[in-house]
């Protein structure tokens, strides 16, 4: 059985979505958005903490780790990526940060990828974006009418007020607008929500565009691969209810399967490292050495401390009944313990003021537990996880075989850099600091984590590839540049072939200073551009359908 679309977009996470929406808006371009999990209906999805609940579920989660890491004393992570309509987005943390300025115009002037400076995204970035704040109209930097609903945290506890004084006792401004002039500060984050209910990519860009004519979406489609003739992607082969068919594209194949599942389809198919190909008996279509390499995550390095006084969310959520009225709450007003997001402030701080831009990234939360994702602790505590924003290391993805449905390899090798290992014993550094400042000290019983005994730069290395963990960014291993070894141009073609482009996450030539779903989202705002400017040179105004 086969069906032909103008185009077939693999993956309906934060771009894919984006995609669908965007091509199919003039109602001639028919669209086949493919995905490998189901529909976004478990209610969990749709409130904002209910992360804990989503992530390291295989119903919603692709549930993949990583390979022991030597950076982190052989220690194996969880990397949770969205398998669900909504992708990631509808799994994550909820937090809207763009990254900095300087990262994009990096992208342009210095990587080769034109058309990518921060005067050029920042369109699209207001364009996807419906914020709040923005009652009449849109301004410099914010829009006011995009898919995208962007919200004020309602869920604020006094030691949150209090760690950002700390923060700024040590010369790190105070700032509402991480997104706007300047990202340096310490503040509140702003989440992709709406009236205290989640906005993933599924709910702002598919909810409006799932009843047009010209769009399907095929859910609980497992991609086998993608189907060429000669170099020219046709198709995409895939698997559903145990049936293989093949849906065929007459313009493009778009793939939007994310920093691991895009390069892992892009080998299963034919394009990659030929050694890696011949390895696994796979026809070369393309010998791309690229594809899969240039990984970059965020490390968290999460401090905990205990309390001296029941402030924190660990007290308020101690029992069954306090549990109950969080529910209740949430219920009734969409506000509470239920509305909050994965973190509650920002501290985009420079380790040293003589640094030109922040270097790390703070993430406050007036709760621990022993890793993302599970249980409070029965204590009083607090956590204030710090990640450096620009790591230098750099990982990989490769099959392990020519089955789709076998995890691919993920080998970050977080840690592996001088400049890594030394920002990370000045991050633990700096968060002592901030607990011993006039704001934080009273708070503060004991450090739980780093170990407190750890002083040195070589214990508190250690310390940091004890308990680092992912912040849940993988990026570039499909990497954009200008240079013949990119595995896409600066408009997302894939370099070898036709009729192929990559748009999401693993295009980014350099991860952003900041969290990845928002710049996903804008990333698929300009590539929808692209893809339809193209479209009109090659096939002119009229559908080839």
């Amino acid at each position: 059985m086969t069906e032909t679309f103008d185009y077939v977009v693999i993956g309906a996470g934060s771009a894919g979505c984006v995609l669908a929406n965007r091509l199919t808006a003039d109602g001639t371009t028919t669209v086949a958005l493919l995905e490998a999990g189901g529909r976004d209906w478990n209610p969990w999805i749709h409130v904002p903490v209910g992360y804990f609940k989503t992530i390291h579920n295989p119903a919603t989660d692709w549930c993949y780790a990583t390979e022991p890491d030597p950076g982190l004393n052989g220690r194996s992570l969880k990397w949770p990526r969205g398998r669900v309509l909504g992708g990631s987005s509808s799994i994550n943390g909820l937090l809207y940060v763009r990254g900095q300025r300087q990262d994009y115009d990096r992208w342009a002037t210095d990587l080769g990828c034109v058309g990518w400076s921060y005067a050029d995204v920042l369109p699209y970035f207001r364009r996807a974006e419906r914020n709040e704040r923005n009652t009449v109209g849109d301004d410099e930097f914010h829009g006011s009418s995009g898919p995208l609903s962007v919200s004020d945290m309602s869920f604020r506890r006094p030691i949150c007020d209090d760690f950002i004084k700390g923060v700024a006792e040590l010369g790190t401004p105070e700032s509402d607008d991480i997104n706007g002039a300047d990202q340096e500060g310490v503040g509140y984050f702003q989440l992709t929500a709406r009236k205290g209910r989640r906005c993933s990519s599924a709910v702002a860009y598919l909810n409006g565009a799932r009843a047009r004519p010209n769009l399907t979406i095929i859910t609980h489609a497992m991609v086998e691969r993608i189907e060429f003739d000669g170099t020219r992607a046709t198709g995409v082969r895939i698997r559903r209810k145990g049936v293989e068919r093949v849906v065929r594209s007459a313009r493009e194949v778009v793939l939007s399967a994310g920093a691991i599942g895009s390069p892992q389809i892009l080998q299963l198919s034919g394009v990659g490292p030929r050694t890696l190909l011949d390895e696994h008996g796979i026809g070369v279509v393309a010998d791309s050495p690229d594809v899969g390499d240039n990984l970059q995550d965020h490390l968290q390095i999460r401090a905990v401390y205990k309390t001296h006084r029941p402030v924190t969310l660990n007290d308020e959520l101690s029992n069954p009944w306090q549990k109950f009225r969080a529910g209740l709450e949430y219920t009734a007003r969409r506000t509470g313990p239920l509305s909050m997001a994965a973190s509650q402030v920002y501290a985009f701080c420079r380790t040293r003021l003589a640094n030109e831009r922040p270097d790390i990234q703070y993430h406050f939360q007036p709760l621990s537990a022993d890793s993302p994702g599970e249980g409070l602790h029965r204590f009083s505590a607090i956590t204030a996880s710090v990640c450096q924003l620009r790591p230098e290391s750099r990982g990989h993805i490769r099959i392990r075989s020519a089955s789709a449905d076998e995890h691919p390899a993920i080998v970050p090798n977080y840690l592996s850099t001088d400049l890594d290992c030394r920002t990370a014993v000045e991050a633990v550094r700096f968060t002592r600091r901030i607990m011993e400042t006039d704001a934080m000290r009273g708070h503060i019983k004991e450090e739980l984590l780093p170990d407190p005994a750890a002083r040195d730069d070589d214990a508190l290395l250690e310390q940091a590839r004890d308990i680092a963990n992912t912040i849940y960014h993988p990026t570039s291993t499909c990497r954009m540049g200008a240079d013949d070894a990119s595995v896409v141009d600066p408009r997302l073609r894939v370099r070898g072939v036709t009729g192929l482009r990559v748009v999401d996450a693993s295009i980014m030539p350099e991860i952003v200073s900041g969290n990845t779903n928002a710049p996903t989202i804008m990333i698929a705002e300009r590539a929808s551009d692209l893809i339809l400017e193209d479209a009109r040179r090659e096939f002119g105004a009229a559908s080839v359908r």
